[in-house]
């Protein structure tokens, strides 16, 4: 007997991409299907996103864009995941998005290096997990709703890992 909410492992493609708005929104417009390091990928495409965004859009709408992105992105990434039958599966990079957003949203105005910096400090808590990454990333896991929250939620917690560095180095 086969489970309904977990279908066989797919690979994602262009064509299952373009196939439900949740999957081409959960897969970052496409930076999910990179054939490595698709967080990277993703992560590159908001920071650029971000800077084309950051000048059509007040700092007010510019939050509510984050938070409708992080409650848009637990749909598609439930949505996404279910579709693909892996759990928290690298080519969903939607969470990779709305994390470096809101990082960029808190520390612009900054220079090139700074910004630089952010993505690669980013980088880092999210790829290595430690500490308090490592923990949020086994909070939530699975299908379903509590999944889709597991999905964004590390990535959250690695973003205010980077802003919390951030801070500090600002405060030396």
């Amino acid at each position: 007997m086969t489970d309904k909410a977990s279908p066989a492992p797919r690979r994602p493609s262009a064509a299952f991409m373009l196939a439900h708005p949740a999957h081409c929104l959960a897969l970052g417009f496409g930076a999910g299907l990179a054939p490595k390091a698709p967080g990277t990928s993703g992560t590159l495409w908001a920071w650029l996103a971000w800077l084309v965004l950051q000048n059509q859009l007040s700092v007010t709408a510019q939050g509510v864009l984050i938070a409708a992105s992080v409650l848009l992105g637990w749909w598609a990434c439930t949505v996404t995941a279910k579709n693909l039958g892996v759990s928290d599966p690298g080519c969903i990079v939607w969470d990779e998005v709305v994390a470096m957003w809101l990082i960029l949203w808190l520390v612009l105005p900054a220079g090139f290096w700074a910004q630089l910096a952010a993505f690669a400090l980013f980088r880092f808590f999210d790829a290595v997990k430690p500490g308090p990454v490592a923990w949020a990333d086994q909070q939530f896991k699975g299908f379903g709703w509590r999944g889709g929250l597991g999905i964004l939620w590390d990535d959250l917690v690695a973003a205010f890992c980077t802003l919390l560095v951030i801070a500090l180095w600002r405060w030396i």
